[in-house]
């Protein structure tokens, strides 16, 4: 990659002026109330997190996205920032920036998080090369971080008080920690909220300094309505300055903070262009959802399909034991092999090992797949439809170029039903 990670706006303040990034609003969904955010209001002239003029599928991103690198040319970053939380949405995230990269191969690319489920995607975020990544952490005591939040959802499950206190800061800490063993840049965002934390905040810097993140960003409480804390009078500049005073024999402070909305373009500090907001909801109207059939690759030329007896596409992802692997002969499509399935039980590897018994097709068909498997096999270069139908008829199709939409699944069993395995999706 040739991106100079110092051309981030956000993290280097020389570059502010010159250097602009944008927010791409793919992530709707949030795991935790905090006591001072309202994301059910949305005005044009408001720029705070947790705004956006609309809501983004992956596909219509990249749409959007190429849209505005050919107005704004000093665009050197694009970020995911909510309105939600990323990792609330993990594929839509995640999906999101492989086909960023994909397109764009030489931009920054950055996340803004609550780090809460922020781990498990650490090691694919260093693969793409994902240069920064800012957690919130607004204390690093159970008894403080208690008071910021009404709830968290962690485990599919809602937790409370002191229970979702201990478990979001667990999680945060090891998230900074495993960030700086990935080599990414991590800056610490606290929301500075008088009297719950802003006596407590230096020793969040502190801490963050101990983990070796890079940069610290106190931000000043934003007064919303309809929430705990719309009472709270927000801190005088006199406070905030005090408080970044303190924090800086620690670390270094960031003090150029806009509290960016989460569609954001341009340089910071300056109005997100209503064009681009009108442009995000264009693209949101798009219909996206029909995948792109291109002919199998030259260098994968096959097609592998999950079959009982090899005529039909009528097997879960989660149950093949085997694969039909086929390829075209002049018109014809003939059969060139049967190859064993990876054992189940290994977890995500049974998917990276599935990758290499396929590595020379370009696709795989399937009656049914748990959600687990699709980011794998799609960053090793193997495309998964879920499908029904003839064999032949199906892998015809993709080799002549021509829709599959008629055999796309319409009604999909949920995940486990009529399946041997957990119903926890494809492990």
């Amino acid at each position: 990659m040739s991106f100079d990670i110092n051309n981030h706006p956000c993290f280097n303040d020389k570059k502010r002026h010159t250097h602009g990034r944008i927010h791409l609003p793919v992530a709707p969904r949030c795991n935790i109330q905090c006591n001072f955010c309202n994301r059910n209001f949305d005005c044009v002239n408001e720029s705070r997190p947790g705004v956006s003029s609309g809501i983004l599928t992956p596909e219509q991103a990249l749409v959007y996205l190429n849209k505005v690198m050919d107005k704004q040319k000093n665009i050197s970053v694009v970020g995911i920032a909510g309105p939600g939380d990323p990792f609330a949405n993990p594929e839509e995230t995640m999906q999101t920036l492989r086909l960023v990269r994909n397109a764009y191969p030489d931009i920054l690319l950055c996340l803004a998080t609550n780090g809460l489920n922020l781990d498990p995607y650490i090691e694919e975020l260093a693969e793409l090369n994902v240069s920064h990544v800012t957690i919130t952490i607004n204390g690093v005591e159970e008894e403080v971080v208690e008071k910021v939040y009404s709830w968290i959802r962690y485990g599919k499950r809602v937790r409370r008080g002191n229970e979702a206190a201990k478990i979001l800061l667990e999680k945060q800490l090891a998230a900074v920690k495993k960030l700086k063993d990935h080599g990414i840049t991590t800056k610490i965002n606290s929301i500075l909220i008088p009297g719950i934390n802003d006596t407590h905040i230096p020793e969040v810097a502190k801490k963050m300094k101990e983990l070796n993140a890079d940069i610290f960003n106190c931000i000043p409480l934003y007064k919303n309505k309809d929430t705990l804390f719309e009472h709270i009078t927000p801190p005088t500049a006199e406070m905030t300055n005090n408080v970044r005073k303190l924090s800086s024999e620690h670390i270094k402070q960031m003090s150029h903070c806009a509290r960016c909305r989460a569609d954001a373009v341009g340089l910071i500090g300056e109005a997100t262009d209503k064009q681009f907001m009108d442009e995000i909801k264009s693209c949101s109207k798009l219909d996206l959802s029909t995948p792109e059939i291109l002919p199998p690759a030259k260098e994968k030329p096959y097609i592998a399909c999950a079959s009982q007896e090899g005529v039909l596409i009528n097997q879960h992802l989660g149950e093949s034991d085997r694969f039909w692997v086929y390829a075209r002969d002049g018109r014809k499509i003939k059969l060139v092999d049967i190859r064993k399935a990876p054992a189940a039980g290994s977890g995500t590897k049974r998917w990276e090992d599935l990758c290499e018994v396929l590595s020379d097709c370009s696709y795989l068909l399937v009656s049914g797949a748990g959600g687990n498997p699709r980011a794998i096999l799609e960053r090793k270069g193997l495309k998964y439809h879920v499908v029904e139908g003839v064999i032949h008829n199906v892998v015809s199709s993709i080799y002549e170029g021509e829709s599959i939409n008629h055999f796309i699944k319409t009604s999909m069993t949920k995940c486990g039903e009529g399946c041997s395995g957990g119903a926890v999706g494809c492990g």
